[in-house]
């Protein structure tokens, strides 16, 4: 029997810091009885929820909020022109706003009648402190810097990534069909003034914005010919029409005692009433507003509108504050509209239908937000289930392995608790952190059971049994610690990346760090302590001569028989939860209040029958909520496949158990030979990476042309890079543009024509587009974009039965079919094509770029045109570049909209006694109307506005005749002061930092990765500079930029930061072994691991692998094979490998260093042995942990749920390091071993030495 090394008089620091809990067992049970209580109050899974228990559940979103810290200043200026408005008003604020403290950057639009400045701001700075500061330095602009009348407002604390739920409002019936009965300026007005008020209120809204229909509005239409006539001006009329809407307060009165309060009553409550306002009396005859005009009700001008199938409509968009709790926020909106909807207004139709205005969504966050979360949930608890699948099948021992598997719900809760106390969100990152640490969570559970359980089994007879649980404990809580410790330290990248790519991933970063941390408290406090209650030594029989039911009742009512008998209670309080689980609790206590009365052969086949049950179990729970082969297959074919794999994982691994002392053996004889094994897998692990031509580049230029190497080349042309995989949404966002001088009328016509066509799909759910903009600063679009959100139906649909069916025609096959069928049905002359995009994906782009598309090219120059120009040569010449789309390039028009301008001729109006206010005035009134005023309708308010009449504004001709009033003497046409012409000028001007701006945006093949197709268009266009082709005009500056910069960011960062981590793991390892060569054998094991992993993603990308089917499944389908990019996933992917495969390597050369730490190895052959040994000891747990580790992430990449997407390309680096991580099992050992003996040997000879001398 081993002894154990000396130990410090008391036991060591650890000792004592560990028994404390073994022997306050009580505290330990409080504090796992508050983790419960607490978990299950903040967990964010809805199957937990309890009546009785008020919960407070972490905040839910399916992705992180990376939205930029960014404000916006919004400022409206009706009427004006981009080039009014950028001159006037956004230049003169971005100037002011650069200088505001953490500014990182200022992006700005002058668009037709607005500005809006986005102020983006270091990630730093706090937001509301940003807020706070550019409303101080609005509050301080000079009196002179912006236009009269002119103000700008800070917009709503918020982002367009917070559009969280969009609407429209329809007429249905009480069985809630669709019957309409509504105009659009009726349900215009009741969004308005019902609606967008009611949610407003709602918390965690910032903004309830406004789009389609009409807004009313009463317009004063002037006739000239009469107004000539009367002889009025349009001044006059507009001063009468502002004058003539008017209430009045006149104190109090008090009459015979009473107070009465005193009112004039003058608001507009009618045409009739605008019809009577008097503009001037002449001879005591009074000429009225009928006499020189028409009023009446009308819509106002509108700048976008929203079309649902072909058919307009009106509707909003509820935007959740920045970074409040998207779930909650939604949950509240619907629970508004459910209080709303018996309030809006109904009307009986001429057919007798009665018809009540209704809110429909047609784009809610929350079905997104709980798939994925009931991904990631769901992947977890399978994770469980087949941990305890795996302990119970490599321990053979129930109650080892229960001590083992609870450290992992305790430690999801502990997470979850952490999480709620620092502030990260729930959403597919953060529960993917928890995902890929199951491995992790299991292995240091492993290690103090297996430790323990093998010393308690070797203590002799009457050994004080809470002192083992201490020692071994002890033992190898110093490797656990650094094993922790080195896997935290591998994710110091994560958290050191910046801008958007930290908001993504860091909050995965904080989570497996709590759930490390969380599982290492419990797995240092809880374990022991339960170990000691669990492991104890089974009752003995009944020391008694009786017999029959004396010495039955006598065994059962023992105190030894206490916890037997609170599991037989704790069986029947589940059974009320689950009636199969109850009952096995129930006959698991039975067997052990028997036990004592049986033989000790059969108290061994009881035993055995319960691990048998205990597997069956939990591999039928396993099958029936995994279900890989999909509901129609049954409960039996889904349960022989999940047997079959775990019967092959750990198969292989109980073979690899028994087999490994032999092998380890022969590698330790032949370590030259083994070595080239690991060695091979490193090279060709890099080569898969990096590509062939990058790794053997100093082969001479002829053996790279021969056959073999251009073959190994096509075969290993390197992984493609990009930013993120992408995340399907179940919705697409199609955003095409027209060209700029499309009319609203053609525009909005041609939305209806792309609607209709797409809501033809048969995959096609729905499909809304909105042209334009919404009443919203968050909503800078121009009159020629279109944004048509399309959701589309699940592929299967679930029957009563529970079986599924498809859904899809048989030619299509994933999302992106669908969008291929959307591509062919919207090809129009009059639109661009758009890059494949889903909401949340396109606001990110939009807010991390500016741009409407994951890549392009950003222009900045000295003026319009010459941007404009050098973009569309730069449309042209990408349209050439391998990988890109051609049909996708498209070049920003800056300057194709047509103007109408008119020139004063200063000399003509001076002639006249006319100012260039003058005439602006009139031009301004008649043409584009003026409010004047604003009535009061109880809570409604509509504008009053004075114009021309249409048939004296909508033509040139009509232009010419406006009507300018000198201050004496005969209204002179416009056409006799001024010269009209057609020139073309900007739809909007877009600015960086006051640099003008534009982009031209493009989209790669479906084949080629992102940074590939960037990389290939810089060096395209770089080729094209070079010979001359292409020419870059003086002042021009041109980069590509899009989620491509996040990507070339986070790589520089990874360039600094993951040396500087495993410098740092590499140091923690130093403290720990006092050795540098062991830090380095461990490091020769990641190496080798992460080698596996990078093999594993270049087979996913080989036609030939996995292409079989298996009870008519395919498996390529089911483990999702595909080409993997190299992403920031799969970065996180390969740290948490590391992290993992240090591990193993730490408790393998923890124990060896034990072994060698007892005293010198006589000569070569002791040092074998005691390395076969130490092999032997820590074969198991390594297996233990390898085997949870690839079975856990199974369920990941075979998931098929939202999320999946992302957590795939994360969970590979890790299977397949894990796989190939098998090797370690030797490489660490043989090479520890080849130290050992080269240390040995030169003892030996300096003996050997000193004897002769």
């Amino acid at each position: 029997m081993t002894q154990p090394p000396p130990r410090e008089p008391g036991g060591s620091a650890w000792e004592r810091f560990l028994g404390f809990f073994v022997d306050a067992k009580f505290v330990v049970f409080v504090l796992v009885g508050m983790l419960v209580f607490t978990g299950f109050r903040v967990a964010p899974f809805e199957e937990l929820e309890v009546g009785w228990l008020d919960r407070d559940p972490v905040p839910v979103d399916a992705l992180p909020d990376v939205g930029e810290n960014q404000q916006i200043v919004f400022t409206q200026w009706p009427g004006r022109s981009p080039r009014d408005v950028e001159d006037q008003i956004t230049y003169p604020l971005t100037t002011a706003l650069l200088g505001i403290p953490g500014v990182r950057t200022v992006r700005s639009a002058s668009a037709f009648g607005f500005s809006t400045v986005y102020v983006i701001f270091d990630d730093s700075v706090e937001f509301y402190w940003s807020r706070s500061r550019v409303l101080e330095k609005l509050a301080s602009l000079p009196a002179d810097l912006l236009p009269d009348g002119v103000t700008p407002t800070l917009g709503p604390d918020a982002t367009a990534l917070g559009q969280v739920y969009w609407y429209t409002l329809e007429g249905h019936d009480p069985e809630g069909n669709v019957v309409g009965g509504w105009d659009l300026h009726e349900l215009r007005s009741v969004q308005d003034w019902i609606v967008r008020y009611g949610l407003q209120s709602v918390d965690g809204v910032s903004e309830v914005a406004s789009i389609g229909g009409y807004v009313q509005e009463y317009q004063v239409d002037v006739d000239p010919e009469a107004m000539r006539a009367q002889g009025v001006t349009l001044a006059q009329i507009a001063s009468a029409v502002g004058e003539s809407n008017l209430d009045v307060g006149a104190g109090t009165m008090e009459v015979n005692g009473v107070e009465y309060v005193v009112r004039g009553i003058g608001f507009i409550e009618a045409l009739e009433d605008l019809e009577e306002v008097v503009v001037v009396e002449r001879d005591n005859t009074p000429i009225r507003i009928r006499d020189v005009a028409h009023v009446h009700l009308g819509p106002a001008r509108r700048r976008g509108g929203l079309d649902d199938q072909g058919a307009e409509v009106v509707g909003g968009v509820v935007v959740a504050r920045y970074r409040d709790n998207p779930l909650r926020v939604i949950h509240g909106v619907q629970d508004r509209i459910e209080q709303l909807a018996p309030g809006l207004p109904r009307r009986t139709l001429e057919d007798g239908t009665v018809s009540q205005i209704t809110v429909v969504p047609f784009y809610d966050r929350t079905e997104l937000i709980h798939e994925t979360i009931d991904t990631l949930s769901t992947a977890l608890w399978q994770q469980i289930l087949i941990s305890v699948i795996v302990v119970l099948v490599l321990l053979r021992n129930l109650r080892s392995s229960l001590l083992i598997t609870s450290i992992l719900p305790l430690g999801v809760l502990l997470a979850l608790v952490i999480m709620q106390y620092t502030g990260v969100d729930a959403n597919i990152m953060a529960l993917g952190g928890i995902a890929i640490a199951i491995g992790t969570m299991v292995d240091m559970g492993i290690v103090f059971t297996e430790n323990i359980v093998q010393h308690l089994d070797e203590a002799p007879a009457g050994a004080d049994r809470a002192a083992v649980v201490k020692r071994a404990a002890a033992e190898v809580a110093p490797a656990v610690l650094t094993s922790v410790l080195t896997t935290v330290v591998s994710f110091l990248p994560v958290f050191g990346l910046t801008a958007s790519e930290a908001r993504l991933f860091t909050p995965l970063a904080y989570t497996k760090t709590f759930a490390m941390v969380g599982a290492l408290a419990l797995a240092m406090m809880m374990l022991p302590a339960l170990a000691h209650i669990v492991l104890r030594p089974r009752p003995r029989p009944p020391a008694t001569e009786a017999t029959g039911f004396a010495r039955v009742r006598r065994s059962l009512f023992r105190i030894e028989h206490a916890r037997d008998w609170i599991l037989l209670a704790a069986g029947v309080a589940l059974s009320s939860w689950n009636v199969w689980v109850g009952l096995f609790v129930v006959l698991l206590g039975l067997s052990r209040l028997a036990r004592p009365l049986m033989t000790e052969g059969k108290a061994r086949w009881i035993e055995r029958i319960e691990n048998g049950l205990a597997i069956a179990g939990m591999g039928l729970a396993l099958a029936a909520d995994w279900l890989p082969l999909g509901p129609a297959k049954g409960l039996v074919w889904n349960a022989l496949f999940v047997g079959g794999v775990v019967a092959l994982v750990l198969g292989t691994f109980r073979l690899f158990e028994r087999v490994y002392p032999a092998i380890l053996r022969w590698c330790l004889r032949h370590k030259l030979l083994f070595l080239s094994l690991p060695a091979t897998i490193v090279l060709f692990g890099m080569t898969a990476w990096l590509g062939f031509d990058s790794v053997f580049s100093w082969l001479p230029h002829s053996a790279r042309q021969s056959g073999a190497a251009v073959s190994l080349a096509h075969s290993l042309p390197g992984f493609g890079r990009e930013y993120m995989p992408p995340f399907d949404e179940g919705a697409f966002l199609f955003m095409p543009t027209t060209m700029p001088h499309a009319s609203v009328g053609e525009v909005r016509e041609l939305t209806a024509e792309l609607d209709a066509a797409i809501a033809a799909i048969p995959e096609v759910q729905r499909a809304v587009g909105k042209w334009g903009r919404a009443e919203s600063p968050l909503d800078p679009a121009p009159v020629s974009m279109i944004e048509t959100v399309i959701t589309y139906i699940p592929e299967y649909r679930t029957e009563p039965d529970g079986s599924r069916v498809r859904q899809w025609r048989d030619h299509i096959r994933t999302p992106k079919d669908i969008w291929d069928e959307i591509v062919a049905v919207t090809d129009h002359p009059a639109v661009t094509s758009a890059p494949i995009l889903m909401p949340i994906a396109a606001r990110i782009v939009m807010l991390q770029s500016g741009m409407r598309a994951p890549m392009g090219v950003k222009v900045q120059g000295p003026d319009l045109e010459t941007i404009e120009a050098f973009g569309m040569r730069l449309e042209e010449v990408l349209r050439g570049v391998p990988g890109i789309r051609p049909e996708t390039v498209f070049a920003d028009r800056v300057v194709g909209k047509p103007y109408i301008e008119v020139d004063i001729d200063r000399r003509a109006i001076a002639r006249y006694g006319l100012s260039i206010e003058r005439v602006q005035h009139a031009l301004q009134v008649a043409l584009g109307g003026m409010p004047v005023t604003r009535t009061v309708e109880g809570r409604e308010r509509y504008p009053v506005r004075v114009r021309y009449m249409r048939e004296e504004r909508d033509s040139v001709e009509a232009l010419r005749r406006v009507l300018v009033h000198p201050a004496a003497g005969e209204p002179v046409p416009l056409e006799q002061v001024a010269d009209i012409r057609y020139v073309r000028g900007p739809q909007v001007i877009k600015s960086e930092d006051t640099f003008l701006t534009s982009y031209v945006l493009f989209d790669r093949q479906s084949d080629v990765a992102e940074v590939d197709a960037v990389e290939a268009a810089q060096a395209f266009l770089a080729e094209k500079i070079a010979s001359g082709e292409l020419e870059v005009p003086a002042g021009v500056q041109y980069a590509f930029a899009g989620s491509y910069e996040s990507q070339v960011r986070s790589e520089a960062r990874m360039k600094v930061l993951i040396p500087i981590a495993l410098s740092l793991v590499f140091l923690l390892l130093y403290l720990q072994f006092r050795r540098f060569g062991t830090s380095l054998i461990i490091y020769s094991g990641v190496a080798v691991a992460v080698s596996g992993g990078f093999i594993l993603l270049w087979l996913y990308g080989q036609p030939w692998f996995m292409d079989f089917d298996l009870f008519g499944t395919s498996m390529r389908d089911l483990f999702q094979v595909r080409t993997v990019n190299m992403s920031m996933a799969v970065w996180v992917g390969v740290i948490a490998l590391i992290g993992v495969a240090t591990d193993d390597g730490v408790v393998l050369s923890t124990y060896l260093k034990q072994k060698f730490d007892q005293g010198p190895a006589p000569d070569v052959e002791a040092v074998r042995e005691r390395v076969m040994e130490a092999g032997a000891r820590r074969v198991r747990p390594c297996l233990m942990t390898t085997a949870t580790t690839i079975l856990a992430l199974i369920p990941v990449i075979t998931s098929q749920g939202r999320g999946a997407d992302v957590m795939v390309p994360m969970a590979l680096p890790s299977v397949g390091g894990m796989a190939i991580e098998l090797i370690t099992l030797f490489v660490v050992p043989v090479l520890y071993c080849w130290v050992e003996e080269m240390r040995t040997r030169r003892a030996l000879r300096a003996e050997a030495s000193a004897t002769d001398f």
